[in-house]
């Protein structure tokens, strides 16, 4: 029997550095995570969301609601878009995700005031996703009533003595409860098809590459456009068996409210499963094996995961998370899914985001068929 040799342990780990220096796929992953974890929880992540956007409705024009309007758009909680001229209008914007906050200010809102009469704010918060909303609802009592001490002086100090000389009235809409699965539940339809979908549809040609048929499909007749669609087709009849489960359980186990039309959604989660599986089949043309398949698959999830809105609020990200958020499909799927299930969304009011989609699918079906090989070289 052979004694234990050094120069043998030598060989092989000169080997192993050899094949992880020509295993780049691997090696980027090792370095390439860490850094994105890094990066995304130090600065991306932010649970305490500022500048959310608010539209205002204001029905008086006294210098105390001047007052109350300037403390809101002052505050760091709050980016005003802009006076609006109905409740209509407000409601539409809030609808679309245009704005995370309505205020508004009614008629005759500053002779109350005066008259000791406590006039009521309203502000009606969209609570599709509780986290993001609770931090401004918390403060806003406290924006208002700093931004009318400036008013209140003299003769009308009094009113600012034992309590808020307003009463403001929060509306949480859409999830008046703040029921966390109601955000949740929507939101792991789409977190669970970006990770399954991607990944199945990823195996499809190195499996073929593996198994040694690639020589087969490469003879066969077919067209690149062919053979994706061929492939991709069945993937996504497997998504939508996904989404039968998942939504049986939405609506039997956690009680998720459906307010939109069904036919909307289902719509909605072709173009997104497309999406995916084409990006997972542009995937399958990239790499080499089925590991460097599944290595690309995770190195798409992550960022989508945390960047999206699904773990943490999307406007409490800085600007260019949100600019690289914009980019997945994830991030607009969830405010499709969010929109047709807990606000009762139309066509309408998820057709801007559904465009987001669908241009991510041309773009990554346009790359899948610029990489598909025709040799085996």
């Amino acid at each position: 029997m052979n004694a234990f040799s050094l120069s043998r342990v030598g060989a092989i780990l000169m080997k192993e550095l050899i094949q992880m220096r020509r295993d780049r796929l691997t090696f980027a992953m090792m370095v390439g995570v860490p850094i994105i974890q890094l990066v995304l929880f130090g600065f991306a992540i932010n649970s305490d969301p500022r500048h959310l956007p608010a539209a205002a409705l204001v029905q008086d024009s006294s210098r105390f609601a001047r007052s109350a309007f300037a403390a809101m758009a002052n505050s760091s909680y709050f980016d005003i878009e802009g006076p609006v001229l109905s409740e209509r209008q407000a409601r539409d914007m809030l609808a679309r995700g245009d704005v995370s906050f309505i205020l508004t200010i009614p008629v005759d809102f500053g002779r109350d005031l005066v008259r000791g009469d406590r006039p009521k704010l309203l502000l009606e918060a969209d609570a599709t996703d509780p986290a993001a909303a609770s931090g401004a609802v918390g403060a806003i009592n406290q924006i208002v009533a700093s931004g009318l001490s400036h008013d209140l002086r003299g003769p009308l100090e009094s009113l600012n003595q034992d309590q808020s000389p307003v009463d403001v009235v929060v509306h949480r809409l859409y999830n008046p409860e703040t029921i966390t699965q109601y955000n949740i539940v929507p939101g792991l339809l789409g977190v669970v098809l970006t990770m399954t979908t991607i990944l199945m549809t990823a195996m499809a040609l190195t499996r073929e590459l593996e198994r040694g048929t690639m020589e087969n499909l490469l003879a066969m007749p077919a067209k690149p456009v062919e053979i994706m669609i061929g492939k991709i087709v069945p993937y996504i009849g497997l998504g939508f068996i996904q989404v039968a489960v998942i939504l049986a359980a939405a609506w039997s186990i956690f009680t998720v409210p459906m307010l939109g039309s069904l036919g909307t959604l289902l719509f909605a989660l072709l173009v997104f499963i497309a999406a995916n599986v084409t990006l997972g089949y542009t995937f399958s043309t990239l790499a080499r094996s089925q590991m460097q398949a599944m290595q690309m698959t995770f190195f798409f999830f992550l960022p989508s995961i945390l960047l999206s809105g699904f773990m943490f609020p999307f406007r409490g990200m800085p600007v260019w998370a949100q600019w690289i958020g914009e980019v997945l499909p994830l991030t607009h799927f969830l405010r499709v899914v969010r929109g047709i299930m807990l606000k009762g969304n139309g066509l309408t009011e998820i057709a801007a985001e559904m465009w987001a989609i669908f241009a991510f699918f041309l773009a990554v079906s346009l790359a899948a068929l610029l990489r598909y090989r025709r040799t085996l070289d």
